[in-house]
């Protein structure tokens, strides 16, 4: 079809302006694969991944399409150490490492670091055409070393401050993160105490404030959101939630089913399972830590809660297990990741273009 805006799909050398989100666990080479070869933009989301795993899924997807590909990483601040902190973590924990039979917990610890000379350099190997980022960009000499290598670069952003800020300092596209978003919310720079905006209110102000395209997420799971947001001067979207019950998602049978049975009524933010704000499906865990906030720094509660984590994938209850979705969920449903950027377009071709 022919898309009222095509400044993305120019940018990215893609069909349609719209992005499979690179969701990190649930993001696979298949499914980036199934989503490039359907005219979207694949991802791998590479965040809590080894090097090593990295390159085997960057080499996985060059086999599955040679076409456009997104490879995403963290960038939050190096987690400070706080005894008191900890200490109070174990302790919270202790109730649930019991009653699933799993010993003392393991202590928080920094298992994922953030994008560093060492990942750029394997990157820089594997030469993606896309390059994303959470929690702002890395600095000026990497962004500098990916856009020599020919590397598009995307960040999300929740303000326009944080807009303003990406597009000065490298990206070449802006994903507008708003509050309904699945997963964690890219927040950067200092808030005062504001909540994030929702997408439909975010996007307008970021179209204003900036002159790179603008790429809507959060809330958005079919062709009646791609057209709304295109309306509101998106020049495309991303969209992670409606891919998470596919066959090709890496995450566990748990939180697919999760998915399937959701309503979109159903989610909340949490910090209980890595330390900073994520949207999830509510379970017994976030439901008995929701009053928590002073958990030990992003992402050091990752290695704190996998154990429980694990536990209730394999005994099928999910009671503690990280249920990732935007608030958009409900109307998610069991297909194919190719079935999905098909419908996807489908839906929004009838909005856009009606006979």
């Amino acid at each position: 079809m022919n898309w009222p805006d095509t400044r993305l799909c120019d940018l990215l050398n893609i069909e349609h302006p719209i992005i499979q989100a690179p969701m990190a666990g649930a993001s696979s080479p298949e499914m980036a694969a199934a989503a490039a070869n359907a005219g979207a933009l694949g991802s791998l989301g590479c965040a809590l991944q080894t090097l090593d795993q990295v390159s085997a899924d960057a080499d996985a997807v060059r086999a599955g399409t040679n076409r456009s590909v997104n490879f995403n990483f963290f960038v939050h601040a190096k987690p400070q150490d706080d005894a008191d902190r900890t200490a109070a973590a174990i302790k919270r924990l202790e109730p649930w490492y019991d009653m699933l039979g799993l010993g003392a917990p393991t202590p928080p610890s920094e298992t994922h670091p953030t994008f560093n000379a060492d990942i750029c350099a394997l990157v820089l190997n594997h030469r993606p055409q896309v390059v994303s980022f959470h929690f702002g960009l890395p600095d000026a000499v990497m962004v500098a070393q990916l856009k020599d290598a020919g590397c598009t670069i995307l960040s999300s952003a929740t303000s326009a401050a944080e807009a303003i800020w990406l597009e000065q300092n490298g990206a070449d596209a802006i994903i507008a993160q708003g509050f309904e978003a699945g997963g964690h919310n890219g927040w950067f720079l200092p808030r005062n105490g504001a909540d994030i905006a929702g997408t439909f209110a975010l996007v307008p102000r970021i179209v204003d404030a900036v002159s790179v395209p603008v790429i809507a997420a959060g809330g958005i799971a079919d062709g009646r959101g791609i057209a709304a947001a295109l309306t509101l001067g998106a020049s495309g979207v991303q969209i992670g939630t409606a891919f998470l019950a596919t066959p090709e998602c890496r995450s566990h049978d748990v939180h697919k089913q999760a998915v399937i049975n959701a309503t979109g009524d159903d989610t909340m933010h949490t910090t209980a399972f890595s330390g900073r704000a994520a949207r999830t499906i509510t379970n017994d865990y976030v439901r008995d830590m929701a009053g928590v906030t002073d958990w030990p720094d992003f992402p050091m509660m990752n290695a704190a809660t996998a154990p429980i984590r694990s536990a209730t994938a394999k005994d099928g209850t999910g009671a503690a297990f990280a249920l990732w979705a935007g608030q958009a969920v409900g109307l998610a449903r069991a297909e194919t990741t190719t079935q999905v950027v098909d419908r996807l377009v489908a839906q929004a071709k009838a909005i856009l273009e009606p006979q």
